[in-house]
């Protein structure tokens, strides 16, 4: 059974840093793509970030960037998200999401995890 499992949310204040992990079980990181999404209260759920697996150039939603990065370990099973200056408009759930392709509109991801809430406070 395939789960990926979310950490590092909580409260911080706006211009505050939060580093998430995720960290997938009964799934090989290795030659996988993955990408980070997150769903501000009563809003769809949103693009923030996708890394090949190479590793190589990763995306990032336009919002983010600058602010924002994506990096893995495979050894570990593990992908991360850096985030700095954080805004108060950046609270919301982030979820991480594995074996994921590009499409028309964005990414289409197989595995997803449940979340982690990130609260941004004024």
């Amino acid at each position: 059974q395939v789960q990926l499992v979310e950490s590092g949310g909580g409260l911080v204040q706006a211009g505050g840093s939060l580093r998430l992990s995720c960290v997938t079980n009964g799934f090989k990181m290795s030659g996988y793509n993955m990408a980070w999404f997150r769903q501000a209260p009563g809003k769809e759920r949103d693009f923030v970030s996708f890394i090949k697996w190479t590793a190589y150039r990763p995306s990032y939603a336009d919002s983010v960037k600058g602010r924002f990065t994506i990096s893995r370990d495979d050894d570990k099973n593990e992908v991360y998200l850096q985030m700095d200056s954080l805004d108060f408009e950046e609270t919301a759930v982030y979820y991480c999401a594995a074996d994921c392709l590009p499409n028309i509109v964005g990414y289409d991801c197989r595995y997803w995890g449940l979340g982690t809430q990130v609260t941004v406070s004024t």
